[in-house]
Formats: structure tokens, C-alpha cells, sequence
């Protein structure tokens, strides 16, 4: 996951940036902790690629960090879920297991690792970043402890540089995370979390019902 006691100071990392909150936080979180930084988006064919990747640009801007952008798009033409352009409404309301099933997108977190490993390698960075948190362990199997600390150890065993995988919010809540954000500055007005992917956000969906609920928890 990540060990809050070790110095990464000398290290190179490559944050995984949506451009949604718990991404946002895990790339201030890497500038506080490393000696540079780099962002990775990926467009996969989810309804909400573009306009989250516009927010995730503002961001990059905003702290002056390079943003890569790479293209996936046979997950969009060839996967189910109802994230994905062209598939079924994305549900309404809280998350839960059985609500929110549809919204699985096919071993997508391994797929995106997988490239910003090769990426990471390519540039020489020392570290990968992701910031996937706790509330989705139950819907989302690539999202819990075991499957990051699987791809941790692949990653670092085929990687010739050996690309360190770091998941600092693994294990904690979206409230959690928006407080470290709170402290470290993020700015969350630069954050999108839609996943109908229009531009102004539905507030009824799950994702935009999470983001209200951490963002009020911290008084913003």
C-alpha cells in the first residue's frame, strides 16, 4: 500500500489522475512526498472520459505537472459495464453491492496499471500511484488490498527499473481522504466525480452522492 515512514525524496513518481477527488488528493499527496511528479489519465470509453479529463488538465495546470493521456479504446468497444458509452443508465443513488454491479468496468484498474507500468518504465519512474480508497472494495475487485498487492508484486517483477506500486488510501474512507485533501490543500473545485459525464454533474448518481457526503463532512 504505502509506508507513511519512508523517504521518497531521491524517487520519480507517476500518479494514476482521473481528475476526480481521491486522484486529485493522491497527486498533492506524491508532490509532498516526492522529488518529482508526473500524471497518467486514460480514456477507455466511459461516459464520463471527457469532461473528467478536462477537470484533470485543470488541475496539472494549476500545480504545473505533465499530464499523459492514453487512449484505450478496446475497453469501450469490447466490455459491459454501464460506465462505458452506449451502455445501460448508470444507476441512482448510494453505494451497494447490488446497486452499483452495473457499473464494474472488466478488470479496468489491472489494464490501466498494466500500461502505466510500461509508461512508468519508459520515463524511469521510480513509483506508480493510485489512488483507489476503501468504499469501493465491496463493488469493485480491482480496488481491494489483494489485488493491489498482487499488482505491486507483478509490477515490480517485471518492470526492469523495478516501478514500485503505491496505494496510500487503500484502506480508508472518501470522508478520510477528502480531510487529507482538506489539509493539503487540494482544490476540489477542480475536481469532477460523475459518472453520467455531463458537464454539470447529476448529483444523483452514486460517485456524485460519495463526493457531496465527503466534501460536507469536511465543511466545504
Amino acid at each position: 500500500m504505502s509506508d507513511d515512514s519512508a523517504d521518497y525524496r531521491a524517487a520519480k513518481a507517476l500518479v494514476v489522475f482521473s481528475g476526480g477527488m481521491d486522484s486529485a488528493v493522491a497527486l498533492y499527496w506524491a508532490r509532498e512526498k516526492f522529488a518529482a511528479v508526473a500524471t497518467v489519465s486514460f480514456a477507455y470509453g466511459a461516459k464520463h472520459n471527457a469532461v473528467e479529463h478536462r477537470h484533470a488538465l485543470k488541475t496539472c495546470a494549476k500545480l504545473g505537472v505533465e499530464n499523459t493521456l492514453i487512449e484505450l479504446p478496446f475497453i469501450g468497444q469490447h466490455f459491459t459495464s454501464s460506465l462505458l458509452a452506449g451502455g445501460a443508465p448508470v444507476p441512482r443513488g448510494d453505494y451497494n453491492e447490488t446497486n452499483m454491479a452495473s457499473t464494474v468496468v472488466p478488470f479496468r484498474n489491472g489494464i490501466m496499471l498494466a500500461a502505466a507500468a510500461g509508461f512508468a518504465e519508459t520515463r524511469n519512474y521510480d513509483y506508480l500511484v493510485l489512488g483507489n480508497h476503501g468504499g469501493d472494495h465491496a463493488i469493485y475487485p480491482d480496488c481491494r488490498p489483494e489485488f493491489i498487492d498482487g499488482m505491486a508484486a507483478a509490477i515490480y517483477s517485471g518492470t526492469t527499473n523495478g516501478v514500485r506500486l503505491l496505494s496510500p488510501f487503500c484502506r480508508r474512507t472518501k470522508s478520510a481522504i477528502a480531510k487529507i485533501g482538506k489539509e493539503l490543500g487540494v482544490d476540489f473545485s477542480l475536481t469532477y466525480s460523475c459518472y453520467e459525464g455531463g458537464e454539470i454533474p447529476c448529483g444523483e448518481c452514486a460517485t456524485c452522492r460519495e463526493r457531496e457526503k465527503a466534501l460536507r463532512f469536511i465543511g466545504e
